[in-house]
């Protein structure tokens, strides 16, 4: 497992949020200071202000694509298409690992499938995203 994904999973635990994981386990190789990337990326758990709608570890995702290959002017609509195939791309991969982007539909996927929480202790448990963050970030890794 590479230091990116070891890096978001240690965050994860530690109580970070799925977002904020996710784009901590990748800060250093994108050259963003560990603070400025807490905050950015602090909105987005729980499916956006706990609103769970797109889990926090796809939004994470989006936010390390845009500092890799996000563009900076406005007329360049290459750039623009390019960098949106990107984020489809991202957000299809993981959809073929859970099914969906939401956060709320992968809470209730987690919760019935008894298989995945299974030995993983109380702590776990209670936030199950661990093995979201993990599949996520080596997403990330395959297709930046």
């Amino acid at each position: 497992m590479s230091k990116n994904v070891e890096k978001s999973k240690e965050m994860f635990l530690k109580g970070y949020n799925c977002c904020q994981a996710i784009v901590g386990g990748f800060c250093e190789e994108y050259n963003i200071d560990f603070e400025t990337a807490m905050k950015l990326a602090s909105s987005f758990g729980g499916g956006m202000g706990g609103l769970r709608e797109v889990c926090g570890a796809v939004s994470g995702a989006f936010i390390i694509a845009g500092l890799k290959k996000g563009y900076t002017f406005p007329e360049t609509a290459e750039e623009k298409s390019n960098h949106n195939k990107l984020i489809q791309s991202l957000a299809q991969a993981f959809k073929d690992k859970w099914g969906t982007i939401k956060c709320g539909e992968l809470m209730k996927k987690l919760s019935e499938e008894k298989a995945i929480l299974e030995g993983l202790g109380e702590n776990y448990q209670k936030r199950p995203c661990l093995v979201i963050v993990e599949d996520m970030a080596k997403i990330i890794e395959e297709i930046l």
